[in-house]
């Protein structure tokens, strides 16, 4: 799955669950101030994301998540990753 693919992923999702207008989802838009995401709202987004995965995500991993461009890297960046329960 590309970059690309999991923003237009994250644009769907906060559409859909957050009545947010897609004009206003950027990469560079920041969750909190931008797109009034709270931490609760991130949980879910990420929740959300998870079966794009298929496996389980680490929070530590959303930690210093504030724009859609740093989601879009961790989801990335953790699908490259070999499953490390997988033996």
């Amino acid at each position: 799955m590309t970059k690309d693919d999991i923003f237009q992923r994250i644009v769907q999702i906060l559409q859909d669950t957050f009545d947010i207008e897609a004009s206003r989802i950027t990469l560079a838009s920041r969750l909190a101030d931008d797109l009034d995401i709270d931490s609760i709202d991130a949980v879910d987004l990420i929740v959300q994301l998870k079966p794009l995965m298929g496996k389980r995500l680490n929070a530590e991993a959303f930690k210093s998540v504030r724009t859609i461009q740093d989601v879009v890297d961790a989801i990335h960046a953790l699908m490259a990753q070999p499953d490390a329960q997988a033996v």
